[in-house]
């Protein structure tokens, strides 16, 4: 499993065509050189989201989606019989002809499925070009590309410029590039150096990090495929929404208060991250010894590291007025906690395999708040 952390108003929604005009100010999807498709999850299903407030409530996905089968009618000596074609007439039925399967992926948030990790992707210009499709990553302090894409920029490694890039499972150093501006929706941000990474993003083009979001709003809306990244101006909850509470932390990060069965824990957003990992504390606090069949599981980072933890089904998961049930976590000695300073008390990452299990998701900076729309149907 690859892990894209990196800690180191204009709305985007599907186009009604390729060739489009991109209105003045607003950028437009790009097609990208590597199509950035989810990562699969197949023996992972997506977790199940209740509610304690009933009128929010979402109901419980079935552990398989149903289906009914539908019997064919039995045969019967009185139904008319299959008519016979003509001499020299080709059958229809023999004839073969051409299907052509069209998929709509998304350009901008993909949702959590069963066979599949949600992603969130914005389209950044960068110096003017692009739009490039860089991760969302609320995990990450800067942003940074991929050597691919620093090739069709056409933009030379800083001299003598290279920077310590810390990532879930390692550090290592990293060239850097000089970009004068990026843009993304009303977030506008440079001159900055970024780092230029190997392609671990699954087929993104970077990552897009913190930096500039402090008064941000951002929307995802996972049901049609839309993303928006506006300037804050305070809004509440709609209707429908349930409120969780965050706390800045460790230069930018933002975490929730949770309980995890019944430990009190923290609990960091990082929609850059596939899944959800633990450090020991939390262990420890939940499971004196992890079960014998615990499923050992590879991280990597963004430094290439490689680290190994326990992949082990999480209690009841409650933060808000939410209860998040079947969700995997993954326990480690995590790198990225040690430097956080947060290996002493339970702690957790929320990645993507639960972020991207709601109909919608809003990150406001300005208020220190998730906005979640819980999912209203069952889990593809």
């Amino acid at each position: 499993m690859v892990w894209g952390c990196l800690f180191g108003v204009a709305a985007f929604g599907p186009l009604l065509a390729e060739s489009a005009p991109v209105p003045s100010g607003a950028a437009a999807p790009a097609s990208s050189p590597t199509p950035a498709t989810s990562n699969p999850a197949a023996s992972t299903p997506a977790p199940v989201v209740s509610t304690a407030n009933p009128v929010v409530s979402a109901p419980s996905a079935p552990n398989v989606p149903g289906t009914t089968a539908v019997p064919a009618p039995a045969a019967n000596s009185s139904s008319p019989a299959t008519p016979t074609a003509a001499p020299g007439t080709a059958n229809p039925a023999d004839q073969l002809s051409e299907v052509i399967v069209e998929t709509n992926e998304p350009k901008f948030v993909a949702p959590t499925r069963r066979d599949r990790i949600g992603r969130i992707w914005a389209p950044v210009l960068i110096d003017g070009k692009g739009p490039y499709r860089l991760v969302l990553d609320t995990g990450a302090n800067r942003s940074a590309i991929t050597a691919r894409t620093a090739q069709l920029l056409g933009l030379p490694q800083t001299i003598n410029g290279s920077t310590l890039v810390t990532g879930f499972t390692g550090a290592a150093m990293a060239p850097t590039i000089h970009v004068d501006q990026l843009e993304v929706g009303d977030l506008l941000m440079g001159p900055t150096e970024m780092p230029v990474l190997p392609d671990v993003f699954g087929g993104a083009q970077g990552v897009l990090g913190i930096e500039g979001l402090q008064n941000k709003r951002i929307v995802a809306d996972f049901t049609r495929d839309y993303l928006e990244i506006a300037r804050s101006h305070g809004e509440r909850a709609r209707f429908g929404f349930t409120v969780v509470p965050l706390k800045l932390v460790r230069g930018g990060l933002l975490a929730a208060e949770v309980r995890v069965g019944s430990i009190r824990a923290k609990a960091i957003i990082d929609t850059g991250a596939q899944g959800t990992v633990g450090n020991l504390a939390l262990r420890e606090a939940l499971l004196r010894h992890p079960p014998r069949n615990a499923k050992q599981e590879d991280i990597i980072g963004v430094s290439l590291d490689v680290q190994s933890g326990d992949n082990l089904p999480l209690p009841d998961l409650d933060f808000g007025h939410l209860k998040v049930q079947g969700v995997r976590i993954l326990f480690g000695d995590m790198y990225l906690f040690q430097h956080w300073k947060l290996t002493d008390e339970p702690t957790l990452t929320l990645g993507m395999d639960l972020l991207g299990s709601f109909d919608v998701l809003i990150i406001d900076y300005n208020r220190h708040e998730l906005q979640i729309r819980p999912r209203s149907g069952p889990v593809l």
